[in-house]
């Protein structure tokens, strides 16, 4: 299904979009008040779109570097072409280990390569720990935001959701006891885990150790609790010195919900005693992604949500109209690189008004790289009629400036002049939801010569 039907979809709940949008752009507000007290904020913007262009430039190297030094630490490293060898390998670890039951931390790449099903089916019990993430497993769906997967669920909602699961008391969607009940439902999960999964947000090139960002420590719970460790990055995730990771750091947490630094910034470098950890390094079209010179910066993407967060479409339309893992602005950069066919809509989904640009930490040129994928998909996907035949007439009359202005005349006229109801007719999509402006008396270039000619006057 296209973003547009999806979208419209959510649009019905008019009371939920509304809140949706402002939620997060109190979030994006957050961001702009942390960001704008960091003196050389732009600096360490372009710090870090440098390391990582220089990181992906030099990739092979960095990840056998990496490699070789998490061995020496103990940590066994297994490789991963694709979604289906991940999943195969994190299963023969937990069968290799006896382990029926695991927590699991926020991990897009898990939710990407879709593990959760694939170890369910297998008899393995997958306790997602993150508030949010265990809320939309709770709900069997998917994550709508990479930082607030249940953004999209209102308080009463996860009340009825916990009664439900969790056999909790209704308490009118009061948050410190829902938390409180979460919290002691977990607890005995991470207990009872034979196993821990986490995401991993930066690794070291240079001392073989990866670091994991939570806000509320569930990570380290599992991590520490558990006899093993298994934790999952795309190749992308590698940085190349310990010395960058405080950077990166710094641009994160305040881009994602502009905190000075995530509550929990957690080191794992080495298996404790008596313990085994394990990396999973995946491809899974990375690589794809990276041999095409207009789309490669994507993956500088440090999956803070900010350019969600600033985006008018996400926020109107919600995470799940995009039918794809990461949703919103560097979703729809990185979705059709895996199957255009599926998500030739997406691009599509955006003004290309540049905001998620200029939010971006690493600077990644997100608008310019929709608009190239326009202009792929255009060429190499069937076009509906009535969309190739108004972009036809629509180029023929911006290339010709006589037919311009003519044109112009007409609707100036057609929008002071004409009843409301012929200008907010059924072909007219804009003005189901809102009043178009009455036209100006004069275009633009006219009252520009009339005013030069007052002037010589």
């Amino acid at each position: 299904m296209s973003h547009s039907k999806l979208a419209s979809i959510f649009n019905k709940d008019e009371k939920r979009v509304d809140w949706h949008d402002k939620a997060l752009w109190f979030v994006r507000h957050k961001r702009d008040l942390s960001v704008h007290n960091v003196q050389g904020w732009e600096e360490l913007r372009n710090l870090g779109h440098g390391i990582k262009a220089h990181m992906l430039s030099n990739l092979d190297n960095y990840l056998i570097q990496f490699e070789e030094n998490a061995k020496k630490n103990g940590v066994e490293v297994h490789w991963a072409a694709n979604a289906e060898e991940h999943n195969k390998i994190v299963l023969q670890i937990l069968k290799d280990n006896n382990a029926k039951k695991i927590v699991k931390s926020k991990s897009m790449l898990t939710e990407e390569c879709h593990l959760n099903p694939a170890l369910e089916a297998d008899g393995i019990e997958v306790i997602d720990t993150d508030l949010g993430e265990r809320i939309v497993q709770l709900a069997k769906e998917t994550p709508s935001h990479i930082v607030l997967p249940a953004i999209h669920k209102n308080r009463h909602e996860v009340d009825e959701l916990f009664q439900e699961h969790l056999g909790t008391k209704p308490c009118d969607g009061d948050p410190q006891y829902l938390t409180g009940e979460a919290r002691k439902h977990l607890r005995t999960k991470f207990i009872q885990a034979d196993a821990a999964l986490t995401g991993v947000n930066f690794a070291v090139a240079e001392t073989g150790g990866f670091v994991v960002c939570t806000n509320e420590g569930n990570a380290d719970m599992g991590a520490h609790l558990a006899p093993v460790h298994i934790a999952c990055m795309g190749v992308e995730k590698i940085i190349p010195k310990q010395e960058h990771l405080g950077l990166f750091l710094r641009l994160l947490a305040r881009s994602a919900t502009g905190q000075p630094i995530t509550t929990y910034s957690s080191h794992f470098k080495k298996p404790r005693k008596g313990a085994k950890m394990h990396i999973v390094i995946v491809d899974n079209g990375r690589s794809e992604q990276l041999s095409r010179p207009d789309f490669r910066a994507s993956l500088h993407c440090i999956r803070c949500g900010a350019c969600m967060n600033t985006c008018p479409i996400y926020r109107r339309s919600g995470g799940h109209s995009y039918d794809a893992t990461i949703p919103g602005p560097i979703g729809s950069i990185l979705s059709p690189g895996k199957d255009l066919k599926k998500h030739s809509t997406l691009p599509f989904a955006s003004t290309l008004c540049g905001s998620c640009s200029d939010v971006c930490p690493v600077k990644i040129d997100i608008h310019t790289q929709l608009y190239k994928w326009r202009q792929i998909i255009t060429k190499e996907t069937p076009q509906p009629f009535v969309k190739k035949q108004a972009m036809k007439a629509m180029g023929s009359i911006f290339a010709h400036p006589n037919r311009f202005e003519t044109v112009g005349k007409i609707a100036r006229w057609s929008l002071r002049n004409l009843p409301q109801a012929m200008i907010n007719s059924k072909p007219n999509a804009w003005g189901k939801a809102r009043d178009l402006p009455l036209g100006p008396e004069k275009s633009f270039d006219q009252w520009f010569k009339d005013r030069e000619n007052e002037k010589k006057s």
